[in-house]
């Protein structure tokens, strides 16, 4: 595998100049930059807080004036349920949203399971697209933009497309890494007039809190150490882990999203990566979590210390197994009695996408980590209550993470060691940590379907 671009870090905070006479004729209003898309495009979006609302809603107006456009727009934050949808134009994703699973459920758009990521290479199912829209800081004095708290794949999609437009918001922060482009690459830019909504985390029940600290203490406790260096995943659980850290010593991450709560670690002295085995003393991810406060990403915004590279780079298996030792921690939907992880949907309807699950429960396991899903035992739904451990998944559920790679299952019971255990012994552990009232149901059901 290549070492990692060496790529300049700009600090630039925008102010140094008119940054709109810089892009000079490049810079136009929304409608007439995706005035250049024609029927029979293939459209590709930036994902999640990348997305560029403003050219989307210049281009859900477009899409009326085209036809046979296929729109790829993986962790969308724009509703392109619009009319047209499924006659005009066809939706592809990744990885659902608020915003689409229902669009998906009803089997109005299509979605494409990824999980394939190979530095230098788009995954099968994004490689073939001509039109890229992203979202950019302003050029800095040498004429490069910066793709701010989350690179993803917009570098390697903007180069492979033949159009790429950009929407300029000059309130997103400056992060190094291979995080950058020229504008010369880019051939229109729209400045942004539609921010990105201030939302805030809903606040979670009594219940749910309590869980997820009970679960998140006994992570900090049992599997993160001084010196190790973590990968964690997004997700409710899993994405409160950081401030569960604070009395950890030199810990390091190597991640695919940076979560809620890494830089005052970082600030603090308690996340240095001296010990890590690539990439040491810097946080290295693809984006952070998006709902990140506005003054834990103020604290990355151009310092050295963060670097965000393509996915395709942070999520190849062979990168992953090189940081030997990586502690691996992830959420789960639901985990059958035997270990296998679903992370991913409700039984075959898509709740959200593998993201980079997969490739770190591999990575980790090859490199000689650990493993560790976390999970609440049951959710309440409409007043009822489901176990989160089942005898098998649900019919059509995905299987995010294989069995063969799941260590541990954490829940607010305690901790299901599986690592090197048998069926019947994985069983054992797992009803362990189920909740009570599901326990004899359990028993009943591996016995009927395992024998044990």
């Amino acid at each position: 595998m290549a070492s990692a671009p060496n790529v300049s870090h700009s600090t630039d905070t925008h102010n140094h100049r008119d940054w709109r006479a810089q892009l000079a004729a490049r810079l136009v209003e929304a409608d007439e930059a995706v005035s250049h898309i024609k029927s029979g495009d293939r459209i590709v979006v930036s994902i999640a807080q990348a997305t560029p609302l403003t050219l989307c809603t210049a281009l859900s107006g477009r899409l009326m004036e085209i036809e046979n456009v296929v729109l790829c727009h993986g962790a969308a934050a724009f509703n392109w349920d619009l009319p047209g949808l499924g006659e005009r134009y066809r939706l592809e994703s990744n990885y659902c949203t608020p915003y689409d699973r229902s669009v998906y459920a009803a089997g109005r758009a299509e979605f494409i399971p990824i999980s394939y990521y190979r530095e230098g290479t788009l995954p099968p199912g994004l490689e073939d697209f001509n039109v890229c829209m992203i979202k950019v800081t302003p050029p800095d004095e040498n004429g490069f933009v910066n793709f701010g708290d989350i690179q993803i794949m917009q570098k390697m999609l903007a180069r492979a497309a033949d159009l790429v437009i950009a929407e300029i918001d000059p309130k997103l922060i400056r992060v190094g890494g291979d995080n950058q482009m020229h504008l010369s690459e880019i051939d229109y830019f729209v400045e942004g007039v539609i921010p990105f909504p201030e939302a805030i985390l809903p606040t979670p029940g009594e219940e749910e809190q309590r869980t997820i600290a009970t679960v998140c203490a006994t992570v900090a406790k049992e599997f993160v150490h001084d010196r190790d260096t973590i990968q964690i995943g997004v997700g409710s659980m899993s994405g409160m882990l950081m401030y569960h850290l604070t009395n950890h010593h030199d810990i390091g991450m190597q991640t695919e999203i940076i979560p809620w709560g890494t830089t005052p670690l970082v600030r603090d002295g308690v996340l240095t990566g001296k010990y890590k085995k690539i990439f040491p003393e810097l946080v290295v991810g693809s984006g952070f979590a998006v709902l990140t406060p506005q003054a834990e990403l103020d604290l990355a915004n151009g310092n050295p210390r963060y670097q965000l590279y393509d996915f395709n780079f942070t999520d190849d298996l062979r990168l992953i197994a090189k940081e030997e030792g990586l502690i691996s921690i992830n959420n789960a939907l639901n985990v059958d009695l035997t270990g296998q992880t679903n992370a991913e949907s409700h039984g075959p309807m898509m709740y959200t996408g593998t993201g980079g699950q997969t490739a770190f429960v591999i990575g980790a396991s090859m490199g000689g980590g650990e493993t560790i899903i976390v999970t609440p035992s049951s959710s309440m739904v409409k007043g009822q209550r489901f176990s989160r451990i089942m005898p098998g998944l649900p019919a059509g559920s995905v299987i995010t993470s294989p069995r063969t790679f799941v260590h541990n299952v954490v829940t607010e019971y305690g901790i299901a060691r599986l690592k090197g255990k048998s069926v019947r012994e994985r069983v054992h552990q797992l009803i362990g940590v189920a909740h009570p009232d599901f326990r004899n149901e359990l028993r009943a059901d591996a016995k009927r379907m395992y024998g044990v």
